[in-house]
């Protein structure tokens, strides 16, 4: 969906649509200019969409990292409280609990973070499709403009279309010619076999328990 949304707006800010060139030389260039102005506000309805549902998520994961940081103060405050009344069982549980805490608070924070970047992205997105609008509303304008004056010269001059009009719907054509194309592409990661990630959960848990060890031995020396 995103890179879809992407996409789509690289392509309107480029450009437009080939097709409007054999529009102008035979049916209906103001018609096609239009389906394309109408093709912005879709891609600014839906940019403003993705926006929200960013704002959500962004507004969600910070909620969620202030309420991690309070929990974590206080099982800090209690595992001391634990080892001061000889409870090293409760004081382990809590030391645990917040390396858990821990263990999230960096994605979080990345969440955050990326939603922020995000956030910018679709903003100058919204403000660029609402430039690209303004010209395509100006080049149909002029466009109209042009083959009004074309209509009256050609009525009072027999049927002659001036330089200065072939030159406004030339230029109303170069408005919406190009088209913008962007790929990539992430390779695949090697997943490790059944031995090798039984091992590696092992080696994973004796560091935790490790970490536990550590830090009560450093909340022992600190009380006393």
């Amino acid at each position: 969906m995103r890179d879809t949304l992407t996409s789509r707006v690289k392509r309107i800010i480029a450009g437009g649509a080939h097709a409007l060139v054999d529009a102008v030389e035979g049916l209906a260039p103001d018609a096609v200019m239009e389906q394309i102005i109408r093709e912005v506000d879709g891609a600014m309805d839906e940019v403003r969409t993705e926006l929200g549902r960013v704002l959500a998520g962004k507004h969600l994961a910070t909620r969620r990292l202030a309420e991690e940081n309070r929990k974590h103060e206080e099982l800090a405050e209690k595992a001391e409280l634990a080892v001061k009344q000889g409870r090293e069982d409760l004081a382990e549980a809590a030391v645990a609990h917040q390396l858990d805490i821990e263990a999230q608070l960096p994605i979080l924070e990345r969440a955050i973070a990326e939603a922020a970047d995000s956030e910018k992205e679709l903003e100058a997105y919204l403000t660029a499709l609402n430039a690209r609008r303004r010209e395509m509303v100006a080049d149909l304008q002029a466009f109209r403009a042009a083959r009004e004056k074309a209509a009256a010269l050609q009525e009072g001059a027999g049927g002659t279309v001036t330089g200065d009009v072939e030159g406004k719907v030339t230029r109303a054509q170069n408005a919406f010619e190009r088209v913008f194309q962007a790929h990539g592409g992430v390779p695949p990661g090697t997943a490790p076999d059944r031995k090798s990630a039984s091992q590696l959960a092992e080696l994973e848990e004796l560091t935790r328990k490790n970490r536990i060890q550590e830090r009560l031995a450093a909340m022992k020396a600190r009380i006393g």
